[in-house]
């Protein structure tokens, strides 16, 4: 077979691609949907199969994979319901279009469709993939990344600890890209999006007839990332009873499915992470002090976008680049004055709250025209009247830096909700220092 790596999106948990993986020796990595795909280096794979049984999901990622995969063979895989609508997309840039089988069936028929894709027009090219894809070379973030390729060589559970937004997902994934489980699966889960007794059987799996509406066996997430990676995320959302089962699986290395009567071994690495404090949870009994030390045999943090500020403006760029790509639209520059005040803004929603913004703006701005300050949401506006007052001409260069002080308290304080104790340890000085500079500042 003339290609070594795949790049595999859909199939849902990602059980799919295991087809390839498991019988021929190809680098197969899995993308849950287009929008993982393109955090992906698409351009860097042999092969593109999209594993999206109907016609119109294939038709909409074809669209927005256009450029990157401009140079990668593509196989798309859909139902046999949509067999009459297969024109439509070796139209729209397939290079084959197979219909699916019954899981297990189609093994023999999925090779050949591969073999029969046509060579590359060009070599892959080889962008930057794992820690190295995650933008920014701020000190934290370098600081982070020797860890966690550390972290990566052996097989030890990971916990992942960071605010909401700052990519602890993209961190997972790249940790699992630089394993020596790098040609397996990774699997990802939001512990949070499932009641209890569904995240079991997601986990697990269930037999049939294990409860109302398992009409069939299912595999769970545990064995479809079976000598991968499984990411929980959220995990201190789970309830006690999961995290014995949990704790289970991790000590015994067998997971039993729901309904079940016979454990099936794994070998899964699990990478968890959360936006609690975990130890706090413990001290309330709301979390499992056995499971802790389990999950978190290496423990990382991702820092939260202001303590990485140096990282802002280089993610504002890529993101512009990226939905201006999604848009098939020029790119826009970023004025200078926007990249001061990206850099004022306190980013309480971290790089979500930062590629939403930048999203937004490029709707406001015509294609190719340079954004500025006037394009960003209200949101911003306290940073566009910090930026003001703290580069203003005017006074003394003491009366300067005073405003600067302030502004910065203010700052912090707004973080974390007025709480002084917790802002002094933040800003580094004494909680009575911190007191004599409110009140020379006239700050209430």
């Amino acid at each position: 077979m003339r290609m070594r790596t795949i790049l595999w999106v859909g199939s849902g948990s990602g059980a799919g691609c295991g087809v390839v993986a498991d019988a021929v020796a190809l680098d197969v990595a899995w993308a849950r949907d287009v929008e993982d795909a393109l955090e992906l280096p698409v351009a860097a794979f042999d092969a593109l199969v999209l594993d999206l049984p109907r016609v119109g999901d294939a038709r909409a990622a074809l669209s927005a994979l256009s450029e990157s995969r401009a140079e990668v063979p593509t196989l798309v895989r859909i139902d046999p319901a949509e067999r009459n609508e297969s024109s439509v997309l070796a139209a729209s840039g397939a290079n084959r279009v197979m219909l699916r089988a019954a899981e297990g069936s189609e093994t023999s028929a999925l090779l050949d469709e591969l073999e029969r894709l046509p060579a590359r027009k060009g070599p892959p090219k080889s962008p930057e993939r794992g820690l190295e894809a995650i933008i920014g070379g701020s000190r934290a973030l370098e600081t982070l990344r020797k860890l966690a390729r550390q972290a990566a060589r052996s097989n030890a559970s990971i916990l992942i600890a960071g605010e909401t937004g700052t990519g602890k997902e993209l961190l997972a994934r790249a940790i699992h890209e630089e394993s020596p489980r790098r040609r397996a699966t990774f699997v990802a889960l939001n512990c949070a999006a499932f009641p209890e007794a569904l995240l079991e059987s997601e986990l697990f799996g269930h037999v049939k007839g294990a409860f109302t509406g398992a009409d069939r066996e299912r595999k769970g997430l545990f064995a479809a990332a079976d000598s991968g990676t499984l990411f929980l995320d959220e995990v201190g959302e789970t309830s006690p009873g999961l995290q014995a089962k949990l704790l289970r699986v991790l000590q015994e290395g067998e997971v039993r499915p729901v309904g079940g009567t016979r454990a099936r071994r794994v070998d899964v690495r699990v990478v968890a992470a959360t936006n609690r404090n975990l130890e706090q949870e413990i001290e309330r009994g709301s979390f499992r002090e056995d499971l802790f030390y389990r999950l978190a045999v290496f423990p990382l943090r991702m820092p939260s976008l202001r303590e990485r500020i140096d990282d802002v403006v280089p993610l504002a760029h890529h993101f512009l680049g990226r939905h201006a790509r999604r848009e098939a639209a020029p790119p826009c520059p970023l004025a200078r004055e926007a990249e001061e005040i990206l850099q004022v803004h306190a980013w309480p929603g971290n790089v979500r709250e930062l590629e939403n913004e930048v999203e937004r703006a490029l709707a406001l701005v015509a294609p190719g025209q340079t954004l500025r300050p006037e394009h960003f949401s209200e949101r911003l506006g306290a940073a566009r009247g910090a930026l003001r007052n703290v580069t203003g001409p005017t006074g003394t260069l003491r009366e300067a830096l005073n405003r600067v002080e302030a502004w910065y308290i203010r700052r912090a304080l707004a973080e974390l909700g007025g709480h002084r104790t917790a802002t002094a340890r933040k800003l580094g000085v004494t909680r009575e220092g911190l007191y004599k500079k409110m009140k020379r500042l006239g700050i209430q």
